[in-house]
């Protein structure tokens, strides 16, 4: 597993050109350390690694490719802290027969893991600045790194907002640490769901409608912002109304990813491969395709 320390999207592009395409193809065996439940399709694996010099040094915003053996592998990204590099996290949704098996897997069990792969979230370039980070339903996971990253170096940034939303709150990531981070005087967390249900006291509606009233400055803010593709786009106007430069928002394409290297074609998005100059983009690079059906 190639080791990367951390930096901006530009490091991580270099960090991947030096790997060995016929080693970034080979999986590295991880131990499953643990599996808990997240919500009801949801779950997240701690990983660690079985074979000796292996690595877990990433930038926030890579994802691995998880192998489960005899069945498939899967791009997922890695939900953990790049300040903890001796275990992996990744958080699942089961959708198909990889990440029923991955959900299936127990304390003990091997998985198979290649990566790092992509371009990272550029968190240096928030430093001094306010960090804004936009998330819908699982999107919460490949921004999670971002975080712990500006919690670690709290003192580099200006405020740190976090906006959230889910479909109800029955399907919250992370439903305890997001109660830690709320109580915290450094941060700002808001939370939405699009239906309410019983016994909830806090917004409804989609998560687009929290950054008109969230408290950063726009003329000096850095924002990162993951989720279903038109949360994304309408998130990106509502982020522009506030007066965000375009340069200064970066979304996370996560989609249609296969190899992981950029051999299979798969994760085509116009003119770029979604696996290796992705997932992470500075927005100007791919808003036109945004609005382009079925690309």
């Amino acid at each position: 597993m190639e080791r990367y320390n951390g930096g901006n999207a530009g490091d991580a592009a270099r960090v991947r050109a030096a790997v060995d395409p016929a080693a970034a193809l080979a999986p590295s065996r991880c131990r499953v350390d643990r599996v808990r439940r997240e919500t009801s399709d949801t779950f997240t694996l701690d990983l660690s690694a079985i074979d000796a010099g292996t690595g877990f040094h990433f930038g926030a915003g890579q994802f691995n490719m998880l192998y489960v053996f005899g069945i498939g592998e899967v791009p997922i990204a890695i939900s953990g802290d790049p300040t903890k590099p001796e275990k992996l996290v990744h958080t699942v949704r089961t959708v198909g027969a990889v990440t029923e098996a991955l959900c299936a897997l127990k304390k003990g069990d091997a998985v198979g893991v290649r990566g790092p792969f992509g371009t990272a979230w550029p968190v240096d370039e928030a430093h001094g600045r306010d960090v804004v980070i936009v998330a819908g339903g699982i999107g919460l996971a490949p921004v999670r790194p971002i975080v712990y990253q500006v919690l670690a170096h709290r003192s580099r940034h200006g405020r740190l907002v976090l906006l959230y939303g889910s479909r109800t709150p029955q399907d919250l990531l992370y439903a305890k640490e997001l109660e830690r981070w709320r109580a915290r005087l450094d941060v700002d967390v808001q939370v939405t769901v699009d239906a309410a249900a019983r016994g909830w006291r806090g917004n409804v509606g989609f998560v687009t409608t929290l950054v008109a009233r969230a408290p950063f400055d726009p003329k000096n803010a850095v924002a990162f912002v993951c989720g279903p593709e038109v949360m994304m786009r309408y998130t990106a106007v509502e982020l522009q109304r506030r007066g965000v430069a375009p340069a200064d928002i970066h979304i996370s394409m996560e989609r249609n990813m296969t190899c992981g290297v950029g051999l299979c074609g798969h994760c085509q998005f116009g003119p770029h491969f979604v696996c290796t100059d992705g997932p992470v983009f500075a927005l100007p690079r791919v808003e036109p395709l945004l609005t382009i059906r079925e690309l």
